[in-house]
């Protein structure tokens, strides 16, 4: 089998997305709780709601909740469920609920009422006769299109985005860790190469939820773990110059999202190719060849390579194997612009001593929102005020709060398990106060 010379490049890159293995003793037990001052005026009104299929009665994970005609919007969690929080101004709206395959629904806020609205989507299939569409015949071309930034597709304006990202870390199916922050970014017109830049506006974390085995996982990244996943702005992570020759690209059954025809698009390494690559699907907008969501996975085949690119440190008396590295990422159109909307990165390693009979099994898992944004004026992030790639987000963050902390800034609901971590991690910090 051919072995491609690309392990050296890959490697600097991955690096940036992923996971620094830190093993010692972990807790953060007398973390002080901040407060922010809760008698400020709320101007905003909060709405939930719960996604399902129409059919299963199934929670729909990762669906897009936008409020029409605003910048403001969120992603439904693992049961579905999402919050909004909406400005006094903006009460007369209509919601918007979109997910890949199914009918987009649109409701006036006046149709929520005090408890958390049960919304269902349809699931719908499409067809397309890639013969009568102008689209390239040819899958690998429309990727090529796909991703080229330059056909004014993409936001051509500097813009200033407020997300929410979340990053927690599981050891078997217990909480050990989480962490969660409310960013600023600057991001850069698609159309230049200049990076987006970051800044903290609020933060919180929790590491003494449960005793790790004496190890502590903490990822190398933060939110530009996430923010990096955005692979039309960022093609070198995935499909630089030098990897795209290695992939092998394919149509699959075409669908629909927010009622527009989206091409899908298979895509895998080669054969002959043993550096671990990526695999997965593309969706891609029929009417303007853009890319509208990715879901894909790191070859695991050749562990032994894989790991290489995830643990920058660790003891030599730990056995590390990697078990799941996935992405995804999704693309919001905004007045006719695509932009970068949310992402998520789940990791999940098997961790042994030396000399020890059983291992654990821990799983990182990152996420991140844009919730609002609007066009950059001209304002910068201060060098002293951006955080570096190379941040640990739960080392910058300080304690749980009230769950008046994020004020008006929208979220992602959490899941039922984080909230019972939450409650966990409060009763906690209680006792040990």
């Amino acid at each position: 089998m051919k072995n491609v010379s690309l392990y050296s490049h890959l490697k600097s890159i991955v690096f940036l997305f992923i996971l620094t293995a830190l093993f010692g003793y972990s807790s953060d037990s007398n973390a002080t709780i901040q407060q922010e001052n809760s008698n400020q005026e709320q101007s905003y009104t909060e709405y939930k709601g719960k996604v399902l299929d129409s059919n299963t009665n199934k929670p729909l994970v990762f669906a897009d909740v936008t409020v029409v005609s605003t910048n403001i919007g969120t992603i439904t969690n693992k049961e579905g469920n999402f919050s909004l929080k909406i400005p006094e101004q903006h009460l007369n709206k209509n919601v918007s609920i979109s997910y890949l395959g199914y009918e987009t629904k649109v409701l006036p806020l006046t149709s929520f009422n005090d408890k958390t609205l049960k919304i269902l989507l349809k699931q719908v299939t499409t067809e397309l006769d890639i013969v009568n569409l102008n689209a390239p015949k040819n899958a690998k071309a429309l990727v090529e299109m796909a991703l080229n930034n330059s056909r004014g597709n993409y936001l051509k304006d500097k813009t200033d985005m407020t997300a929410f990202y979340r990053e927690t870390i599981k050891k078997g199916k217990k909480n050990a860790s989480l962490a969660e922050a409310v960013v600023n970014i600057i991001k850069q017109p698609y159309n230049k190469n200049k990076n987006d830049a970051v800044e903290l506006i609020k933060s919180r974390k929790n590491t003494n939820y449960s005793k790790l085995d004496t190890i502590a996982l903490k990822l190398q990244g933060g939110p530009y773990s996430t923010l990096y996943s955005d692979m039309v702005k960022y093609p070198k992570y995935v499909f630089s110059e030098d990897f795209f020759q290695y992939y092998k690209f394919s149509f699959g059954p075409s669908t629909q999202i927010n009622n527009r025809k989206v091409y899908v698009v298979n895509f895998e390494q080669l054969k002959n190719v043993v550096t671990p690559l990526y695999y997965g699907k593309l969706f891609i907008d029929a009417e303007s060849y853009s890319l509208v969501s990715a879901v894909y996975q790191l070859n695991m085949e050749n562990k032994s390579e894989a790991i290489k690119l995830f643990v920058k440190k660790k003891p030599s008396r730990v056995w590390v194997e990697p078990l799941e590295a996935s992405y995804r990422v999704d693309y919001r159109l905004s007045n006719g612009k695509w932009h970068y909307s949310y992402s998520n990165i789940q990791l999940g390693f098997r961790v042994k001593w030396r000399k020890k009979l059983f291992g654990s099994n821990y799983t990182l898992n990152v996420e991140m929102a844009v919730t609002d944004w609007e066009k950059n004026l001209g304002e910068e992030i201060s060098t002293k005020e951006r955080i570096k790639p190379s941040i640990i987000l739960s080392n910058e963050a300080s304690g749980f709060t009230d769950p008046e902390f994020w004020g008006e800034y929208n979220i992602i609901e959490p899941d039922k398990s984080i909230e019972s971590a939450i409650k966990k991690i409060s009763k906690q910090l209680k006792r040990d106060n």
